[in-house]
């Protein structure tokens, strides 16, 4: 077996870990209230401007009727809302309610703690050069699909702000 080879293994066995550890991590616990999809629709709408059901469809590689189901459990949980496409197309569509970005920071507040405790004995530039690693690795695979997730211009991750364009205000 080459070296090439050998790191290919042994770097799909460590992302199968990482998301493993990262999806139990996810399950509601004390402290959590929403459920992965939740999370994830609530991080990308937070990150951007509101979206059309296709839209979040064709961002997450699913079928419509999918992120119908999941956008339709947060209206009624009051995490999301339905509003017209403010440059004037027919399509409705989404945006993060005030309490779904409470609901969110909460949550995200629960995940960061527990990723802190992981790295809690790591050098800070260890950290910073797993950050870059991610990065490169996702915005490679968002260039393979060609759907790409917004990211703050300074290169930092989101959600740290007031969600922004879901409350009408700059920033986030």
């Amino acid at each position: 077996m080459s070296d090439q080879q050998r790191a290919l293994n042994d770097l799909e066995r460590e992302l199968t870990l990482l998301a493993r550890h990262y999806v139990s991590a996810r399950k509601p616990r004390d402290g959590q209230t929403l459920d992965r999809s939740a999370y994830v629709l609530l991080t990308r709408l937070e990150a951007d401007e509101p979206l059309t059901l296709k839209q979040l469809a064709e961002t997450f590689r699913v079928d419509v009727s999918t992120i119908n189901r999941q956008v339709a459990a947060m209206l009624r949980n009051g995490l999301v809302e339905r509003i017209p496409d403010p440059e004037g197309g027919m399509a409705r569509k989404f945006r993060p309610t005030p309490h779904g970005l409470e609901r969110l920071a909460a949550d995200r507040d629960h995940s960061r703690a527990g990723t802190r405790r992981v790295v809690a004995d790591w050098p800070e530039d260890h950290v910073e050069e797993l950050v870059a690693l991610l990065s490169r690795f996702n915005r490679s695979v968002e260039n393979l699909e060609g759907v790409s997730w917004p990211r703050p211009a300074d290169g930092r991750p989101s959600g740290g702000g007031s969600g922004g364009r879901a409350t009408g205000q700059e920033g986030g």
